[in-house]
Order: C-alpha cells, then sequence, then structure tokens
C-alpha cells in the first residue's frame, strides 16, 4: 500500500517514498514531506550536480554541498546551479 504525503516541494498531495532514504533528521523530514515525484526530480539534479563538479561522495565538504542543495530545492524551491543547465518553466 503506498502512502499519501503533502509533497512541500509540488505543494500538492501525493505519493510518499516507501521508505526513507535518508538518513538522519533531514531524511525522517524528506520522508514525512517530500513525494517519489519531488524525490525523482532531486535525484537527477543531484546526478547533474555530482557530475558536472566532479564531487566525490567519500568528501565531507562535497556530502554537505550536496545536503544543502537537497534541501534548498526540495524545501524552499531553490534550483541548484548546473552549468549549461536550464529548469523548465513552470
Amino acid at each position: 500500500m503506498s502512502r499519501t504525503v503533502f509533497c512541500q516541494n509540488l505543494q500538492k498531495e501525493a505519493e510518499g517514498l516507501g521508505f526513507q532514504l535518508y538518513p538522519g533528521e533531514v531524511g525522517k523530514r524528506i520522508f514525512d514531506n517530500i513525494s517519489k515525484e519531488a524525490w525523482g526530480n532531486w535525484q537527477k539534479k543531484q546526478t547533474m550536480l555530482i557530475n558536472e563538479n566532479k564531487m566525490n561522495m567519500m568528501n565531507p565538504d562535497d556530502r554537505a554541498f550536496l545536503e544543502a542543495a537537497m534541501v534548498a530545492y526540495l524545501f524552499e524551491g531553490k534550483e541548484p546551479k548546473i552549468e549549461g543547465y536550464t529548469p523548465e518553466q513552470k
């Protein structure tokens, strides 16, 4: 059975994540307030950010940067800065 959350990113009721995909308080906040659709959108942007910035996920600074970008995107609607990428206009 899928669960429904009010997605803070999409500002609508939507299917929630099946389980907490990210650790800690941030992960709980995402699980409680972010839909599967919004998480999928973030995953695509995260991949672009990691590739473009040649990030190493073993590097704590890179992980901290990504987490900040993720929270800003999911909860504040701030698009990450990705060279050569323009988000589609809503």
